[in-house]
C-alpha cells in the first residue's frame, strides 16, 4: 500500500488557485474548525507560533479529517527537525529563511529517504507510515511530500530562478514581513518599493514554472 495521496500537491502541480490561513494557537480545537471552514490548506505554525512537536501532532490528528491540508512551517530548516516533522504525518512543509538553491537541495535531500536524500529511515515507528501498517510508505513518501520555501530576504530573490530550478522545491512562498525588514523598510509591506520587488519576484517565479505564494488580506 502506498502512501496516502496528497491532493493539495496534485492542485499545485495543476496550477490551481490554493487559498489558506494560518494557525497560530497552537490547540487542536481551533485546528479541527478551522479544518471544516473549506479553506484550500492550514498552516500549523512553527515559526511564530507557540508550537511544539506534541502540539503539532495533536493539530495533524485534529486536521486528519478535513479536506484542508496541514501545512507544516518549522522553526528553520534544519534537517532534524524536518524529520521529526515527517515521522509525525507532516507531508507538506513551508520552510522559512530560504536564501539560496543551495539550501533548497539540502532540504530536498532532508525529506527523501537514502540514497535519493537524508531523511532519517524510522517508518516502523513513526505515525507517518500508520506504524508500518502503509508497507510502501518508504518507497512512496517522496511522491506525496510538497515542500515550499519562504523567500524572505533579496538574498533569497536574487537567488529566486536558481531556486525555482532545484527538482524537489514545489512552490516558493514570498515572507512579506521579514523581506520588507531587509530592504530597510520594517514594518511597511506596503512601501512601492516593497510591492514592487515582491510583484517582480512572482513573477520570476512563475516563469521558472513553479508555483508561487503570498500573504494577502484580500483575495
Amino acid at each position: 500500500m502506498p502512501a496516502p495521496k496528497n491532493a493539495f500537491k496534485a492542485r499545485l502541480q495543476a496550477g490551481l488557485p490554493q487559498i489558506g490561513l494560518w494557525l497560530n494557537m497552537a490547540e487542536p480545537l481551533p485546528a479541527e474548525i478551522a479544518g471544516h471552514a473549506g479553506f484550500d490548506w492550514l498552516v500549523i505554525d512553527g515559526e511564530h507560533g507557540p508550537n511544539d512537536l506534541r502540539s503539532i501532532m495533536a493539530q495533524l490528528q485534529a486536521l486528519s479529517s478535513s479536506s484542508s491540508e496541514a501545512v507544516v512551517r518549522p522553526p528553520m530548516g534544519e534537517t532534524w527537525m524536518i524529520k521529526q516533522l515527517l515521522d509525525i504525518g507532516a507531508r507538506t512543509l513551508l520552510v522559512p529563511m530560504v536564501d539560496s538553491a543551495e539550501q533548497a537541495k539540502a532540504l530536498v535531500d532532508a525529506v527523501r529517504y537514502p540514497p535519493e536524500g537524508k531523511r532519517g529511515v524510522g517508518a516502523a515507528v513513526a505515525r507517518a507510515s500508520a506504524f508500518n501498517a502503509i508497507a510502501d510508505y518508504t518507497d512512496t513518501a517522496a511522491d506525496e511530500i510538497c515542500l515550499l520555501v519562504q523567500a524572505e530576504t533579496m538574498a533569497a530573490i536574487d537567488d529566486i530562478e536558481r531556486i525555482a530550478e532545484v527538482e524537489g522545491v514545489d512552490g516558493i512562498f514570498i515572507g512579506p514581513a521579514d523581506l520588507s525588514a531587509d530592504m530597510g523598510f520594517r514594518g511597511q509591506i506596503g512601501a512601492p518599493q516593497v510591492q514592487d520587488v515582491i510583484e517582480n519576484a512572482i513573477r520570476r517565479i512563475v516563469a521558472a514554472g513553479k508555483p508561487a505564494g503570498i500573504l494577502t488580506f484580500d483575495e
